[in-house]
C-alpha cells in the first residue's frame, strides 16, 4: 500500500537534514496518514479511506465527503475515489 493520500494525492517529500557543522543528511518526509470511515448517503455505502490529516480537516469544512469527492480534481484522486466520483455524479444527475 502507497503512503499516498487518496484525495489530494499528498506523498512523501525528500531533502536534507542539515547539522549544525553544515553536514547534510538526505531524509524522507512521510505524510500524516489517518483511516477513516465515511459514508456515502447518495450511494447508500460506507467507505474506509486513507486520509492525510489535512484532507480530513478539507472534508469537515466543505461539509462532508461526499461534497468534498465532488469538488476535488480528479488528477490527485485514488482510482477507488475515481470511480466513486463518477458513480456520485451520476446518482446526483438523476
Amino acid at each position: 500500500m502507497s503512503r499516498k493520500c487518496e484525495l489530494t494525492g499528498k506523498g512523501p517529500t525528500t531533502g536534507n537534514l542539515v547539522s549544525h557543522s553544515n553536514i547534510k543528511t538526505r531524509t524522507r518526509w512521510l505524510p500524516n496518514l489517518q483511516r477513516k470511515k465515511y459514508t456515502v448517503a447518495e450511494l447508500g455505502q460506507t467507505m474506509t479511506v486513507r486520509l492525510s490529516t489535512h484532507a480530513i480537516k478539507t472534508i469537515d469544512k466543505q461539509g462532508g465527503f461526499s461534497r468534498a469527492l465532488l469538488l476535488s480534481k480528479e488528477n490527485f484522486l485514488s482510482e477507488r475515489l475515481l470511480h466513486l466520483k463518477k458513480q456520485l455524479e451520476k446518482a446526483l444527475r438523476k
